[in-house]
């Protein structure tokens, strides 16, 4: 059984490399009507991907082979609890990769797979889990177009201004407007928040300061507040790029009069409408995960060889770059590869 399985999936990820970019459009959550079974592939996490895997669901199950589990991914909003698979504890939905983690670690193989993260291994991650990366995403600053953000700023001056001792955009530039400068950041459990800051120090998190208002969510520049000629906001340039020139943008998810802005006089992104590869470089990137408990990703039986059909080197995402290109992001070379907590 074992052989037999194995030799399905190795031609279903061959097969499914010559499946057309143009397939049927993503929906959110598993389809109405849709109840994943106890041995389908299921995760939460992370809105940054969450596009990308119901894309990912839609053309993987249309292409999987009788007996194959199907791939299914619950999006951070819609009704709440939610029922992940058949005969599954209800759980609340999870919003960001730490939530999705954490459920992951409190749930077991009859009601979640996987877990979408857009952070990588932390010290204090419990063991042993497996963070398996596919792409490369960035977080860059954003302002209203037309307003008085220059295009430009330094990391000390954005420092400064989530720090607060920069709130006038005279102590930026002498020739810019004498106006307050209203720094935005995303809900406190939005990863692209954490990656912004963590930019800002150098690889460790700054403190905002009191100047600072929370709680737009992130990546979703509609939000009426952020309508504003002096507001500072961090987004995800992959989901700016998917949501913009992808055509993957809707009239909620979308940067609204939002633009991006460059860092250190580095565009984030590039003449051909994808991340620029000097920004990816610098500490504003970052890489895209799926987390898995280890013993069931590299599992010898036929649940691991379905996880690795779908996420591994020689699976169904890592055969794909061109979706990943499609949602905003960067494929990788260590695609499927293997971290461990």
């Amino acid at each position: 059984m074992r052989s037999t399985l194995a030799r399905a999936a190795t031609g279903l990820a061959a097969a499914l490399c010559a499946f057309a970019v143009t397939a049927p459009a993503a929906v959110a959550d598993p389809p109405a009507g849709v109840v994943p079974a106890a041995t389908d592939l299921v995760g939460v996490g992370v809105d940054t991907t969450q596009r990308f895997m119901n894309r990912t669901s839609v053309d993987y199950n249309a292409a999987a082979l009788p007996g194959l589990p199907r791939l299914y991914s619950w999006d951070v909003t819609g009704t709440n609890p939610i029922t992940p698979k058949a005969g599954a504890l209800s759980i609340n939905r999870p919003d960001g990769s730490g939530p999705g983690f954490t459920a992951l670690i409190n749930t077991t193989i009859s009601t979640l797979d996987f877990a979408r993260s857009s952070r990588s291994v932390s010290p204090g991650d419990p063991k042993p889990y497996s963070f398996v990366p596919f792409a490369r995403d960035a977080v860059t600053w954003s302002a209203k177009a037309g307003g008085h953000a220059p295009v430009n700023l330094t990391t000390a001056q954005l420092k400064a201004v989530y720090e607060c001792t920069a709130t006038n955009w005279l102590q930026i530039d002498p020739s810019l407007a004498n106006a307050t400068i209203k720094p935005y950041l995303p809900q406190s459990t939005s990863d692209t928040r954490v990656a912004f800051l963590k930019a800002l120090g150098g690889g460790t998190a700054i403190v905002p300061g009191a100047c600072v208002t929370s709680g737009p969510r992130n990546d979703r520049g509609t939000d009426p507040v952020l309508d504003d000629i002096d507001v500072v906001f961090p987004y995800s340039v992959g989901v700016y790029i998917d949501q913009v020139h992808r055509g993957h943008g809707t009239a909620v998810e979308s940067p609204g009069p939002l633009t991006l802005r460059s860092v250190n006089a580095i565009a984030p992104v590039d003449a051909s409408q994808n991340i620029n590869a000097p920004f990816l470089a610098t500490p504003y990137g970052r890489s895209l995960w799926h987390i898995f408990r280890s013993a069931e990703y590299t599992g010898t039986n036929t649940h691991g060889v379905a996880l690795r059909s779908v996420f591994g080197p020689q699976g169904w995402i890592c055969a794909h770059p061109a979706v990943i290109v499609a949602y905003g992001f960067v494929p990788i070379a260590n695609c499927g590869s293997i971290t461990n907590t």
